[in-house]
Order: structure tokens, then sequence, then C-alpha cells
């Protein structure tokens, strides 16, 4: 595993800087847009602006924007628009797999994790982070001090993916854990039952249920979704350790049926949720994962 000063190298922290200056809308409106979301995060100033209800303060009114609505409208305040961001990483022992790419799917989530982590805080926002397998196995509480991204790659950097997950469990067990309206980011491949009691879909609507937003990176390896194998190839669950010999090239069309349909599943199931659905894999540049991301929420909103 990599050290934390690995994620911090100076061509990573170029990549996370990009990020800050990819076109405003990175900043301001990564979290902004989310499926009925209740968050306005990214912004400490007086950006912008909601309708005047009874009980706000009339010296909050903004008069200028009167004169150009004729409506009444209050500014937003910072304990308003900032939020509380929990990065959620699964540490399941498939999560170390990589075929050629020179980050696991682990590494690539710490670097995505990252990248994230600077942007909350730099806008203010506490962040924290939750580790998980089986049940989860790390909490930290959520910080805007700009520290806090080292923490948590340091914590990440000592840890390594190993084990049989329950996510679904572990979901429901954050759900329980948080007891404010919070921002949850999970990253993980999935690789668990779907649906069904105890399953991924259900525990991710109790997330959404308890009033939090969610946003899922499905994260696979360039392998797993392109399966570049060719004849014989002997296939391993890293979890099992269950083994299956296969002819790659016969098996090609079925695989690659069967993973375009799990996606599915995910983007049609968290859609009717609310949720945030975000497939990678290994091979995109996270900064690039982030845009792309940001490109198809800017269009579906």
């Amino acid at each position: 595993m990599p050290a934390a000063e690995s994620y911090l190298k100076p061509e990573v922290i170029q990549q996370i800087k990009r990020l800050d200056l990819r076109a405003q809308f990175i900043v301001k409106g990564f979290m902004q847009g989310l499926h009925a979301s209740p968050f306005h995060g990214f912004s400490v100033e007086f950006s912008e602006h909601r309708k005047y209800t009874h009980g706000d303060d009339p010296k909050d009114i903004d008069w200028l924007a009167y004169a150009k609505t004729d409506r009444y409208y209050v500014k937003k305040f910072e304990a308003e628009t900032n939020i509380t961001g929990y990065l959620a990483m699964d540490l399941s022992e498939s999560m170390a797999y990589t075929y050629r790419q020179e980050l696991t799917k682990f590494d690539y989530s710490i670097c995505l994790a990252a990248a994230l982590t600077y942007l909350m805080i730099g806008q203010q926002d506490p962040v924290g982070l939750v580790t998980f397998g089986e049940r989860i196995r790390q909490s930290l509480p959520p910080k805007s001090k700009r520290t806090q991204i080292g923490t948590i790659l340091s914590l990440l950097a000592n840890l390594k993916p190993e084990g049989k997950t329950d996510i679904g469990a572990s979901l429901i067990q954050l759900a329980a854990m948080l007891k404010h309206s919070s921002l949850v980011m999970v990253f993980s491949d999935l690789l668990a039952d779907a649906e069904g009691e105890g399953g991924v879909i259900p525990a991710l609507r109790r997330l959404r249920h308890g009033g939090h937003d969610v946003i899922l990176f499905h994260v696979l390896d360039e392998a797993e979704v392109a399966f570049p194998f060719t004849g014989l190839v002997e296939l391993e669950d890293p979890e099992s350790k269950e083994k299956l010999e296969i002819d790659a090239d016969g098996f090609r069309t079925d695989y690659l049926a069967e993973v375009e349909s799990f996606r599915e599943t995910y983007r049609q199931e968290c859609f009717q949720s609310g949720i945030d659905y975000v497939p990678l894999d290994t091979s995109m540049p996270f900064d690039r994962a982030l845009t792309e991301y940001l490109v198809t929420r800017k269009h579906r909103a």
C-alpha cells in the first residue's frame, strides 16, 4: 500500500488544484443540484438567496433583489450553506484488485476522496471518514481544518483492504450513527448483494429516508469493465477464493452484458431514490471522473 505522501505528491496535488480552477461550477456547484438536495454546499459567502418566509428577520431582506424581482428574498448565511460530508470507504479485499493499472480500486478511491476533501475543506465544509468491511471499522469525526486532508489520507494509507464485506449492514450502521442531515459519499466496487434483505440498495434508501444526500461512486477496475482477457483464464473471487476456469473469448459477450446490467440496476435504483450514481473505472483520471460526473449531473438537473 502506498504511503500517505504518495497521494499528496506534487502531480497529485496539481491534479487536485486543477479541480478548483476548472470552471467555477466545480467548486460552487459540485454538491449543488443533487436530487431533492436540501444542501447548498461550497458557499460561505452571500452568493445565494431563498424566498423570505414567516419567521425570518426582515433585516435580512435583500432589497436589491426585491428591486429586481419585486419579491422578498433573504441572503443565506454560512450556517445555512455549509454541509457536513462523510467519506464512506469500502475496505473489502476485492478493492485491492488491479490488473494492469497503477492504482488499485482502493488507491483510486483514495485519490478521489482526497480531491473531494480538498474541495470541501477549501470551502470550510467539514468532512469526516468512515471505513467498513463487514461492519464499520474506523470513524473519523468531520472537521473543516486544512490538516484534515492529511489526517484522512494518513489513516487510509495505513489500511489494507482485506476480508469480506457487508455493504448493506455497514451503511445501515452509518445511518444510525448520523445525527444530522449530511452528505454521504460512498466508494465501493459494490461486489455484494444489491437487493433483498440486507442488500446495498435498501441500505442506500435508508440513508436517503434519513434525510441524507448520497453520492455512490461505483469504482471498478478497468479489467472488470473491459474484460481484456483472451484464451483460457482462471478467475478467482478475491473474498471467497473460489476459482473458475473459462474460455475468455467465448465468455466476453455475456460478461460485458452482465456488467452493463449490474451498473444499470444501480443507475435506475439510485435515480428513483434520489441518489447520485457515478460509475467509474480505474483507467479514468480522477479529475476527469469528477468533471464527467458534473457534466452528467448538469444535463440531468
